[in-house]
């Protein structure tokens, strides 16, 4: 479907993910399921965030204590994570950033919810405009396109905005979420950015549920509040719905 939208998409960045060659199907089920967890995403975050050795109480903040040594001793577990000296630990394959696993998680669990074709991490070509796209998917002739952030709402940039929104206009999918992984209002913050880079003939944003909004009939924001993939399942209904003929 990037093809036939004149794009040629180049690569993936799955090889950068922080789990060992050859790692089973049913590890990868016990991490994705353990990443459904908003707490373990922060900490894991953090642990990424640290670059080498870290200790668990102080790899994310609103993680408990307890919580981040289990995190820790869970990692150890699937063979993810190494005890050092001192009472710290090293995660044994780092990635790049957490926005990678967040990226693979999400379309994991589209393609297991929803069974869409979905790419993950796909460098977009499109003159002028550059970036990546996080999540791509297609199901029922139509596309969508998935912006992932992983940090809070306050590292938001002005720029990160107006860079998804060119991707947008570029690669015209039939529907496009902007998801932040945050239990953090996106209405403090986010959505006055989205709305400005819009302009002000975009009509004003409209929940649908707790901390998820439409900006229109295709695009949407959602964040973390309770399920990041709930919420985002729910965006693609209402777009999928707003794509329908009005029934007679």
């Amino acid at each position: 479907m990037l093809r036939r939208r004149g794009f040629a998409p180049r690569g993936s960045r799955r090889s950068r993910l922080p789990f060992p060659p050859g790692i089973s199907a049913e590890a990868l089920e016990r991490i994705a399921v353990r990443l459904g967890h908003y707490s373990f995403r922060l900490f894991l975050r953090g642990a990424l965030l640290a670059g080498g050795s870290f200790a668990p109480e102080s790899a994310a903040r609103y993680v408990t204590p307890e919580d981040a040594h289990a995190h820790a001793e869970w990692l150890v577990g699937e063979g993810l994570a190494r005890r050092v000296a001192g009472g710290a630990y090293a995660l044994v394959r780092p990635a790049q950033s957490f926005g990678e696993v967040l990226e693979w998680w999400v379309g994991r669990e589209l393609r297991r919810r929803l069974a869409l074709d979905v790419a993950t991490g796909v460098r977009f070509p499109a003159a002028g405009v550059g970036g990546d796209l996080d999540v791509v998917a297609t199901a029922e002739g139509k596309l969508l396109y998935v912006e992932l952030k992983s940090s809070p709402p306050k590292h938001l940039t002005d720029a990160e905005v107006s860079s998804f929104l060119r991707r947008v206009r570029a690669l015209r999918p039939d529907v496009a979420v902007f998801a932040m992984d945050t239990s953090l209002r996106l209405g403090d913050r986010v959505l006055p950015m989205l709305s400005a880079a819009l302009g002000p003939a975009a009509p004003a944003p409209r929940r649908l549920s707790r901390d998820n909004w439409a900006l229109g009939p295709h695009l949407y924001a959602v964040s973390a509040k309770q399920d990041l993939v709930l919420n985002l399942e729910r965006a693609i209904a209402e777009g999928f719905r707003a794509l329908a003929p009005q029934p007679p």
